[in-house]
């Protein structure tokens, strides 16, 4: 029965009409990577955004820009960024129906905001984002100290207000790889690493992720040697990707809680780049990563203290 008090929306997805006279310029403006192959992406990231919830964080990457960047247009068609909220709510008891359990219960979710990609997201959370919480709730599950809490639950929210797309928008491809995934999943567990220390819970160690990609020279895509390992990939600013790696990596103990590896490299030559590569400098990259969320943990705990 068709509620009769609200105005239902169209069934389908639907997208703003969009008036700018700068539209067909910024097609032609693709994106292009200025930072060498090892140089990570700016990164803030600060704590305690959400006073209602035990622990909070949000993380927010540079924004890549076109080439010519004075000329004007929609920040929303020439920039691809990365920003995430995280809230952490418990340790707290579990309802009395439960079942004992000897550690405490984790519970990830991850949801894109409506306005997060050029594709309007749904309401309820599809595939890709069930995959992400998946993700995210094996990379923590390896640092939180469960023993300590028995029989009391953990909540970790992170909304995504601006993903990363797969591909260039401009390109006019719909046989893109889930690509952007990749960016937003380490952004996800910085971000919840972040979130999880300002709450209080105790952990073996602060973990961080990385993510690098193998891509390809479009200049000279008809050979395979021209492939090179870049860390921090952003889709729009690469004409093919032939393979990415995720990792969540624990410096102090030098462990690894989670790995996702998308592509294909062993069929084809592309030089000395292998899986073991890919691995390695996704590690490098969330050592960077490591380093700017030690340095925002420390500044939170300057202000908690007074200093």
């Amino acid at each position: 029965m068709t509620d009769r008090r609200r105005i239902n929306g169209p069934l389908g997805g639907t997208s703003a009409p969009v008036f700018s006279k700068y539209l067909a310029r910024d097609a032609n403006d693709r994106p292009v990577r200025t930072r060498q192959p090892n140089v990570l992406r700016k990164m803030f990231l600060k704590t305690g955004v959400t006073p209602s919830a035990s622990g909070s964080a949000y993380l927010e990457l540079e924004a890549s820009r076109p080439p010519k960047s004075s000329t004007p247009g929609l920040a929303s068609l020439s920039t691809s960024g990365l920003k995430l909220t995280c809230t952490v709510h418990g340790p707290r008891p579990l309802p009395k129906s439960a079942p004992f359990s000897p550690h405490i219960i984790l519970t990830t979710h991850v949801k894109y905001a409506p306005f997060a990609t050029r594709k309007r997201r749904g309401y309820l959370r599809d595939a890709s984002e069930r995959d992400l919480g998946v993700h995210l709730e094996t990379a923590l599950r390896g640092v939180i100290i469960g023993d300590r809490w028995p029989k009391s639950g953990v909540e970790v929210i992170v909304t995504i207000l601006e993903g990363e797309e797969d591909q260039w928008w401009g390109s006019g491809s719909n046989k893109a790889a889930d690509w952007g995934m990749m960016s937003v999943l380490s952004g996800c567990i910085t971000v919840a690493s972040a979130a999880i220390a300002d709450a209080g819970i105790d952990c073996v160690d602060v973990v961080s992720g990385g993510v690098v990609a193998l891509v390809r020279d479009p200049l000279t895509s008809g050979k395979q040697s021209s492939a090179a390992i870049v860390m921090d990939p952003v889709p729009s600013e690469h004409e093919e990707i032939v393979a990415a790696c995720i990792v969540a990596y624990l410096p102090g103990r030098d462990e690894i809680t989670d790995i996702w590896v998308k592509g294909e490299i062993g069929s084809q030559d592309y030089g000395d780049s292998s899986y073991e590569n890919l691995t390695d400098n996704a590690v490098q990259a969330a050592l960077g990563s490591h380093r700017v969320l030690v340095a925002a943990l420390k500044e939170t705990a300057d202000m908690k203290i007074g200093r």
